[in-house]
């Protein structure tokens, strides 16, 4: 072979390779997850001991945790009368001695020979006089004696020690000094963005000379994964555009304008922005593809009309799709409201003007009410749809949707979005060419995502913001309460906004009593609550296992306040809007996450009078920092950026939402300036080569590293 090698290269050779790896050290490393050399490569350590700056044995303190590299001198090991092993290692360096108990782990004494040099970390306590530490962790160093040493992620089944692992990759790396590692993002790119080279990096991150060479490997080695995300969102976001046309609004017409003049209130600063931004992408030949984020009361609302009545104007029509038929009904209740007596300017219509017509599509329409409203539909009748998924049914046609908006986009599945995308396709004749049209697409959410995911979820997206919220919000003041009497100061202070007058919710994490779960439930907690706390007011119950006519005329009492509380699961988590409630207890808060419960917290305080929100836990010692932050914090954006802080990053490749992330080193916590300067590098390459026919390296490392189903859901969340 010639030329520097490339990452694929190293994914086709076997570790089987290199020294010391034969057939019984070779299915150990496949045990543990390696099995080619690009793999052990991408194996990072987990951390690194500075030799210089370690501890000695003579420096521990009892009580005080530390970590310690020190030299095997005596094993042995005893079982108890009750069949529990114990290992006692004696341990030392030249400053002092150390003992090391393990519990139930007889392993260790096939582990730990004499002579052999690990690092111990652990909180060492004084037991007849000796510093000892129970079941401290421990890595084989081997006998390397570089400064810094390379600590790696062990498994104590395959018995995989950090020195072995160290030993090879150094003598992968050495192997690959002859040619050289390939380097796929340009000279002139590495020197402008102040990044070490790829051979510089991978020695680096394995083998520092200082702290300093290994930060400078990992931001370089962080960058290559980030920017392999970022081209492909780019990548797809540009085929987007440049294979579907869109159609080219008017904006700020006549119909936007009288829509802005009647609204009741003046628009924020943040709605003037985003609306400016949103008619910038409809005026474009190409297809509007936008993430609209709003917390709780932003006023999402009046944008999305804003967006749809551009494609009115034009002679198109407008939808607006929510994940649930309450949240659906909200939404025509409010967008009727807001565009009653509203005419659409029409030089067809006799007087120059006509009705604008809004209609609702949900499950619930009866068929002949269907029938008749599906053909106005198809016959440009109907100017701005609102529904469920009802809208992607078969049988539904528009006669030209020119915007789509999708609401709480999260909840729908990537197929439902592009299928109402697909009932906006058309065909227009232009230059006696037959050209396909794609509708602008308008996805909003009120869960606040941390800038950083957005970027790197989000990131085939245009993504505009609504940072502020509109004047006559009332406040909404959180507390946290735990322990008898504050939960009755509590209860009294409901009772008390009840004989006002004002409403108030209750909610509980589960449905029925579960022996799993000790947490309240919807079902017990309302009739203990109409017995005792809250004895005397009219209560409701709302849970998701009631048939839809059942919650509905639940919501609708309490709607009409002919109920003063309701006892909930959080299906009013989204988009139920009763003014008049000012009160919000949540029972067992520390089930829930952050998101849920800043999203619960916005049921209340959309009214004039001042809302308060009871967090409930039963520890009265123990808060949380997600309960505190709640306390502390109304604004979504923080809260969101607390929450990626405390959850962990979450898998951005695939929908498993949960554990580790799948980028091995950048952080979307930390990385923040390295996830734009991948994303400016993206669209840097992909305007200058679309299809990577002059960076075919990055192509294969994308096609190497990430599988096609990862690509897709990047691509298609």
């Amino acid at each position: 072979m010639t030329g520097k090698i490339t990452l694929h290269e190293l994914a086709d050779i076997d570790v089987e390779v290199l020294k010391g790896v034969g057939e019984k050290r070779k299915e150990s490393l496949a045990e543990y997850g390696i099995t080619n050399v690009l793999e052990l490569l991408m194996n990072y350590p987990r951390k690194w001991v500075d030799r210089t700056n370690e501890a000695r044995v003579s420096d521990l303190v009892a009580g005080q945790e530390a970590l310690v590299i020190v030299e095997v001198r005596k094993v042995s090991k005893f079982t108890t009368k009750n069949r529990r092993t114990v290992v006692t290692i004696q341990v030392g360096d030249e400053s002092g001695r150390l003992t090391a108990v393990f519990f139930n782990q007889p392993w260790r004494e096939r582990q730990l020979k004499v002579g052999l040099q690990v690092a111990m970390f652990g909180k060492p306590d004084l037991y007849r006089g000796v510093l000892q530490m129970s079941n401290p962790l421990v890595d084989l160093i081997g006998d390397r004696t570089g400064r810094i040493v390379p600590i790696y992620p062990q498994s104590e089944k395959t018995q995989v020690s950090t020195w072995e692992l160290a030993t090879w990759v150094e003598n992968a790396l050495e192997r690959c000094r002859e040619r050289g590692l390939s380097d796929p993002v340009p000279t002139e790119l590495i020197n402008r963005l102040e990044l070490v080279d790829r051979t510089a990096a991978l020695w680096g991150i394995h083998f520092p000379e200082t702290m300093l060479a290994k930060q400078n490997a990992r931001r370089r080695l962080a960058f290559d994964e980030l920017l392999r995300v970022q081209v492909v969102l780019v990548g797809r976001k540009r085929a987007f555009e440049l294979d579907s046309t869109g159609i080219r609004h008017i904006v700020d017409g006549k119909l936007q304008q009288r829509f802005v003049a009647a609204i009741p209130f003046a628009l924020t600063a943040a709605q003037q922005r985003v609306i400016s931004e949103i008619n910038k992408d409809l005026a474009a030949p190409h297809p509007m593809h936008r993430l609209l984020q709003g917390d709780v009361g932003s006023g999402k609302t009046v944008v999305a009309v804003s967006a749809m009545l551009a494609a009115v104007q034009g002679g198109h029509q407008g939808a607006l799709m929510a994940p649930t038929e309450v949240l659906a009904e909200q939404h025509f209740a409010s967008v009727s409201s807001l565009l009653a007596g509203l005419l659409v300017p029409d030089a067809k219509n006799l007087f120059g003007d006509r009705q604008l017509r809004v209609e609702l599509l949900t499950s619930r329409i009866t068929s002949e009410r269907r029938r008749e409203l599906l053909r106005d539909l198809a016959n440009g009748g109907v100017d701005i749809l609102i529904g469920t998924h009802a809208l992607i049914q078969e049988g539904v046609e528009f006669s030209s949707l020119g915007v789509a908006v999708i609401d709480e986009q999260h909840r729908f599945g990537v197929e439902q979005r592009a299928a109402l995308r697909n009932k906006g396709e058309s065909t227009v004749s232009q230059n006696s060419e037959k050209i396909l049209t794609s509708p602008d697409v308008l996805v909003m959410t009120a869960t606040p995502i941390p800038r950083t995911a957005a970027m790197t979820v989000y990131g085939d997206l245009d993504v505009s913001v609504l940072d502020e919220m509109p004047p006559g919000r009332t406040p909404i003041k959180t507390f946290w309460i735990a322990g008898k009497k504050s939960e009755s100061a509590m209860w009294d202070e409901v009772r008390g906004a009840a004989a006002h007058g004002q409403q108030a919710f209750v909610v509980c994490p589960l449905i029925e009593e579960s022996d799993k779960l000790q947490v309240a439930s919807a079902e017990d907690t309302f009739k203990l609550l109409a017995k005792t706390e809250l004895k005397g007011l009219k209560l409701g119950l709302l849970h998701g296992r009631m048939s839809s006519s059942e919650k509905d005329e639940t919501m609708n009492k309490f709607r009409n306040r002919k109920l003063d509380v309701l006892v909930a699961t959080t299906v009013i988590e989204v988009g139920v809007d009763v003014p008049n409630a000012t009160c919000m207890v949540v029972l067992d808060a520390d089930r829930f996450g952050i998101a849920q419960l800043h999203q619960l917290r916005g049921r209340v305080g959309r009214g004039v009078i001042a809302s308060r929100c009871w967090l409930v836990t039963s520890d009265p010692e123990v808060s949380s920092a997600r309960i505190d932050a709640l306390v502390e914090s109304t604004d979504g954006f923080y809260l969101a950026e607390v929450d990626l802080e405390l959850r962990g990053e979450g898998t951005i490749m695939n929908t498993a939402q949960k554990g580790r992330s799948d980028l091995k080193l950048a952080s979307l916590r930390q990385d923040r300036d390295l996830i734009e300067l991948a994303r400016a590098t993206a669209f840097e390459i992909i305007n200058a080569d679309p299809t990577l026919k002059s960076h075919n390296e990055i192509r294969e490392e994308i096609d190497l590293l990430l599988t096609p189903d990862e690509e897709e859901f990047l691509f298609k969340n």
